[in-house]
């Protein structure tokens, strides 16, 4: 019999394991991994330096599994990150009219992802893509409000069997210089599945429609592909993140 002052010993079936690394990151761990090998014939002192360099390398363009949740009604984190932003905004014209979210104004949730984020984008609900949109820009700071603008930026508008369409933009930012996408137009995806990335820092930008109620609060962290940004019909989040 197990004594009543000494847990039983267990053995655990989960394992931790350093998450994939994305193919588009090969070739920049291969870039880091050749410097250091040149500055370490120069000076040995360099090395661990670099050897740190290769490693935060391949950890920004880490690609964890995620487990998404399954339900009706819910708008999943297209983005790893903090929620800078909760507010009534005047729809991109890039997304606005009938082929798009219309023209009202709708609650743009902002996610500022940091270089330290993960920064695997994925779709926050399971439908078709009907837009894709591309606009080349400037490199603000994407924390900023006019980056929405002014930025480099890609637009995506995604419809589930309902009819509901949600919109996200993908915002580069002071260090990011490309934006990669992975579908287009036309794509059926899954809720919390892959579409793109933007190298080293920047920002998601998610529209609600009027029945979806944020359900995160400013100053929290969400994980793509789980954390529940919004909900049809759903009951209004308050709270401050501490």
């Amino acid at each position: 019999m197990a004594s009543l002052d000494k847990p039983p010993v267990t053995t655990s079936t989960v394992k931790w394991r350093f998450p994939a690394v994305h193919p588009e990151g090969h070739k920049y761990i291969a870039i880091a991994t050749g410097i250091t090998l040149l500055l370490t014939i120069v000076s040995h002192v360099l090395f661990w330096p670099m050897v740190g360099v290769v490693i935060w390398v391949a950890t920004f363009f880490r690609d964890p599994i995620r487990t998404t949740p399954q339900g009706e009604g819910l708008i999943v984190a297209p983005a790893d990150g903090l929620i800078t932003m909760i507010q009534r905004v005047p729809i991109p014209r890039e997304l606005a009219g009938e082929n798009g979210l219309g023209d009202a104004p709708l609650v743009r949730v902002s996610i500022f992802m940091s270089v330290f984020d993960v920064h695997i984008n994925r779709t926050p609900i399971a439908g078709t893509i009907r837009q894709v949109v591309y606009i080349s820009g400037k490199f603000l700071n994407a924390d900023l409000d006019k980056a929405s603008d002014e930025n480099e930026r890609q637009h995506f508008v995604v419809e589930d069997r309902h009819g509901m369409r949600i919109g996200f933009t993908q915002i580069a930012g002071l260090v990011a210089r490309r934006i990669l996408g992975f579908v287009k137009a036309g794509d059926m995806v899954a809720v919390g599945q892959r579409i793109g990335l933007i190298r080293f820092g920047s920002r998601v930008d998610v529209y609600l429609p009027d029945h979806v109620v944020p359900q995160v609060c400013l100053g929290q962290r969400s994980i793509a592909g789980e954390t529940v940004l919004g909900r049809v019909g759903g009951v209004p989040v308050g709270g401050i993140a501490q």
